[in-house]
């Protein structure tokens, strides 16, 4: 028989990271993040990550400096950040994305971990 557990998950209950994400529902191998309301500023220095990372703008527009590359995201726009890829995001309007990241970002410290800046 494979994995029967079921999770839910209510986002007004759900725990903060450092970085402001509200942590959603986390698998085996995946994990789900909310990003809500975040406002325009300037870009963090950029980083890199143990896990890739795919979103979804829910509100609200960004840049994702990825690699060299800029990406303007927007409303109804997807995106994906691969694993070990240095990038940062800069918001231009107020933000709200919903991420998945693989393998889950809150296990083992990954968020955490990876805060460093990018190797340059």
């Amino acid at each position: 028989m494979g994995d029967t557990s079921v999770k839910k998950v209510e986002a007004r209950h759900s725990p903060r990271g450092e970085m402001g994400q509200k942590y959603l529902v986390s698998g085996i191998r995946v994990s789900m993040r909310l990003w809500e309301d975040e406002k325009p500023g300037e870009p963090a220095p950029a980083v890199t990550r143990d896990y890739e990372t795919v979103g979804y703008v829910l509100k609200g527009r960004a840049e994702l400096h990825l690699e060299g590359q800029v990406l303007l995201l927007n409303a109804g726009d997807s995106w994906l950040v691969p694993r070990g890829a240095s990038h940062t995001y800069k918001i231009l309007e107020t933000f709200s994305a919903v991420e998945a990241t693989s393998p889950p970002a809150t296990v083992h410290g990954r968020d955490e971990e990876s805060q460093k800046p990018a190797r340059a």
